[in-house]
């Protein structure tokens, strides 16, 4: 794969409902305004063709150096003209992304044990999400959290980008850093309250965004 730059400190997931916003396009807008400069957009529900737009006018409004990541459809990353893709367990493989996307898109997958996470580093990916590392209001209830130990547990093992994920808040971002993350992945924590507060309030807990 093509040498990338480092991934930002924060990626910033959207999320209709908890922001109530009418698209993903316009949080996208407003998440690079407020200094953001990875975005994720995250969605399970929408049509293809509304999904596909939403990511196309979500990317043409990234920033130079700015990330838009499509969640789970590197079909949609590929006609949107989006950065890349993040993967879970159930999607199309990191390889059949990889060829269907080429070398410089941006790829990530998730994991939920530092075992998978090391494990995931032999495939064609960029990055590996971890967690839920807290309780995550998002997935309450589908899968317990594994604590900072789990992402020093992965740090030990891996010198490759760790993204960390599930319940984290400023207060919890140094401690998610310090176990060995280089980066978190944030969704509830964005949109409740006003959202250039609560991005203001990670990159300071971040040392930069």
């Amino acid at each position: 794969m093509i040498p990338k730059e480092p991934l930002p400190r924060l990626c910033a997931l959207t999320d209709l409902t908890a922001s109530g916003a009418r698209d993903h396009a316009t949080l996208a807008v407003r998440l690079f305004a407020a200094g953001v400069r990875w975005v994720q957009i995250r969605e399970k529900r929408l049509p293809d063709r509304v999904l596909a737009e939403d990511l196309r006018r979500a990317a043409a409004s990234a920033p130079p150096g700015g990330l838009v990541l499509a969640n789970d459809r590197p079909d949609l990353a590929l006609v949107a003209g989006a950065s890349g893709v993040h993967l879970g367990d159930r999607d199309l493989p990191p390889e059949a992304a990889r060829r269907l996307l080429g070398d410089t898109a941006v790829i990530g997958l998730s994991t939920h044990a530092a075992a998978d996470a090391i494990a995931a580093f032999v495939r064609p990916v960029d990055y590996v999400a971890i967690g839920p590392i807290f309780e995550s209001p998002t997935k309450a209830g589908v899968r317990a959290a594994l604590g900072v130990e789990e992402i020093a547990r992965a740090r030990a093992r891996v010198a490759r980008p760790i993204v960390a994920i599930g319940g984290i808040t400023p207060e919890r971002a140094g401690d998610v850093l310090a176990a060995g993350a280089d980066a978190i992945a944030v969704i509830s924590g964005l949109w409740h309250g006003r959202l250039e507060d609560r991005v203001a309030a990670f990159e300071k807990a971040l040392g930069g965004l």
